[in-house]
């Protein structure tokens, strides 16, 4: 199971639903129906195992890119622990809180304990 193809096959499911949560916290922000053009999806993404410095285990990383594949918009790390961390990119002003712009929205922790977040900085 350290293949490539065996390890997106065996964390497929945890993949969709961290992309499902990473896509409900766009969403939970309230942009307009055409306002966000890209998702994260799962089978969308472009995957590589990296070496875990600490544990010199090969997990999967889970990257997505913009249409003409040059500006990553996110990535999703899959650590040797169980763990996750996620992050995707949404850069817009928020659309009902003028004094926030929306970086991104990013994911962490384990299948059974999902955590996840808008990243907001001040509108400048």
């Amino acid at each position: 199971m350290n293949s490539l193809a065996g390890q997106i096959d065996a964390k497929r499911e945890v993949g969709e639903a961290v992309c499902h949560r990473l896509c409900a916290e766009i969403d939970k922000l309230g942009f307009a129906a055409d306002a966000i053009t890209h998702y994260p999806h799962y089978g969308q993404a472009h995957f590589e195992l990296v070496k875990d410095p600490y544990t010199g285990a090969e997990n999967l990383a889970a990257y997505w890119f913009n249409a003409s594949n040059n500006q990553r918009l996110g990535r999703l790390q899959f650590n040797s622990d169980g763990s996750f961390y996620a992050e995707y990119d949404v850069v817009k002003p928020h659309p009902s809180k003028k004094q926030w712009f929306v970086e991104g929205v990013s994911a962490w922790g384990k299948p059974d304990a999902m955590k996840a977040e808008a990243k907001l900085l001040p509108q400048l």
